[in-house]
């Protein structure tokens, strides 16, 4: 996807505001631990096809990722 973890964190949720996450930068390693432990806070949604996936946000994005060859 070529995007940080943190970049796939829902931060307009009450958990992650509850969480307080951005009280200071979160390593990748935090991120995915913070997803790991907290699956409702993992962006969504996420679209494969093959090796390659997509954060479908906007929506637009899926319709580019499925209209590429490959």
């Amino acid at each position: 996807m070529n995007i940080a973890p943190r970049e796939l964190l829902r931060t307009k949720e009450a958990l992650y505001r509850e969480l307080n996450p951005d009280r200071r930068e979160l390593t990748d390693d935090e991120a995915i631990a913070l997803m790991v432990a907290h699956p409702e806070l993992i962006e969504r949604p996420i679209v494969e096809r093959g090796e390659r996936a997509v954060l479908g946000r906007p929506v637009e994005k899926i319709r580019e990722f499925l209209a590429q060859k490959g």
